[in-house]
């Protein structure tokens, strides 16, 4: 989610980012008057829900089982037909403050042989430090569902003070590496720093090694994991049905990004932003031939995205390959209109509390995770559309 004389516009105007990251309002569309193309049906209730992984079935159908983490430490088993949950042992211990916590989870490409499920959290380090790490597990599903043989596979680095922009969503390419996003801790410069990585997507083998060809491989060290620098807060990740890696930031006060993530490519923070400094700052506007990759679209009032979702089912008639993001602060589920490389409209529908997730679940149906923080809901809730 400044250019060409910036300035605030209402949450259902779109900022479109051309070209040389110039803001297209021809093109914006103003949702405002928009009727809500879903039904909302309450599937179960959490306790500060963050991220929602469906299981996989035979072939490409997903089960009706998903796996739910909550930030206070809790892995669930959830059955959406009737919205009965079990808790799964075995989570990694995760510290808990401010932004950190138990974080995302996401199966293994080839989970019906090897049931291999990934989940990031927060560790404590050393002098009241701390960092996201990634691991994986084994899911046993006979008697009490756990995850067994636990062990972690990636940190960032370094641990720093602080409990802030840890980030470490995960996602799994085309191309069978891991990516995972690392925020910058609230920390600004080392997104800018090769030599360590904080506010960076990385690229990882299944093991957690940097995988072969990272474009900053030559610089040697945790440069290796390196696919793109100069990140925020970056809270959604998801790869289109076309290939295209695509991330969810969160800007400073405003500036919210959606991003297409290329290989190599800096993304500005924080020498950049479409945002402003919480303090009054200004912060330079992306610009035509600054060297940093502008968003492909922003939000001004922000939204304050939790994640993201790339749809490829058909449940929603014309949605495949689109973004489907989470607002927070927005209290919102935005439906970004994507096609190739561009983004080409947006349309903002309120939710009533502020939403940490989407995931698509058997079917193509949507399924919503209510934040749960600041007096807000906490539900699990399921998307159908009412008309096509």
């Amino acid at each position: 989610m400044g250019r060409m004389g910036l300035q605030a516009m209402p949450l259902a105007m779109l900022l479109l980012a051309c070209a040389g990251g110039t803001s297209n309002e021809a093109q914006a569309r103003d949702s405002a008057s928009s009727k809500m193309p879903f039904a909302t049906a309450e599937v179960a209730d959490f306790d500060q829900p963050w991220a929602i992984e469906f299981l996989p079935g035979s072939g490409r159908r997903l089960t009706d089982l998903a796996l739910v983490t909550e930030k206070s430490g809790a892995l669930w088993l959830v059955d959406s037909r009737d919205g009965s949950k079990r808790a799964v042992a075995g989570a990694p211990a995760a510290k808990v403050a401010g932004q950190g916590g138990l974080g995302d989870v996401v199966v293994h490409p080839d989970f019906a042989a090897n049931r291999r499920v990934y989940i990031s959290f927060v560790e404590a380090g050393e002098g009241g430090t701390s960092g996201a790490a990634l691991g994986y597990g084994t899911l046993a599903l006979d008697g009490q569902p756990r995850i067994e043989n636990f062990r972690v596979i990636w940190r960032q680095s370094p641990k720093v003070e602080g409990n802030g922009h840890f980030a470490h969503r995960i996602a799994f390419g085309p191309d069978g590496f891991l990516y995972v996003t690392s925020g910058d801790r609230q920390k600004f410069d080392p997104a800018q720093d090769l030599g360590g990585n904080l506010g960076k997507v990385l690229r990882l083998t299944a093991e957690g090694a940097p995988a072969p060809g990272n474009p900053w491989a030559s610089r040697g060290g945790v440069a290796r994991e390196f696919y793109s620098i100069g990140h925020r807060n970056q809270l959604g990740l998801d790869f289109a049905p076309d290939g295209r890696l695509w991330a969810i930031e969160m800007g400073p006060k405003h500036g919210d990004e959606l991003n297409l993530i290329v290989a190599g490519r800096n993304y500005g923070w924080p020498r950049v932003s479409n945002g402003s400094h919480y303090d009054g700052r200004d912060i330079p506007d992306h610009k035509p031939g600054d060297g940093y990759e502008a968003p492909k679209a922003w939000w001004d009032p922000a939204i304050s995205p939790g994640g993201m979702l790339i749809y490829d089912g058909a449940m929603f008639k014309g949605w495949r390959g689109d973004a489907l993001i989470a607002g927070l602060s927005g209290q919102s589920l935005s439906h970004v209109d994507i096609e190739g490389d561009r983004v080409v409209a947006r349309h903002d529908f309120p939710m009533g509390a502020r939403i940490r997730a989407v995931e698509e679940g058997p079917e193509g149906a949507l399924y919503v995770l209510e934040d749960g923080g600041r007096g807000s809901g906490g539900r699990l809730l399921r998307l159908t559309p009412t008309r096509q």
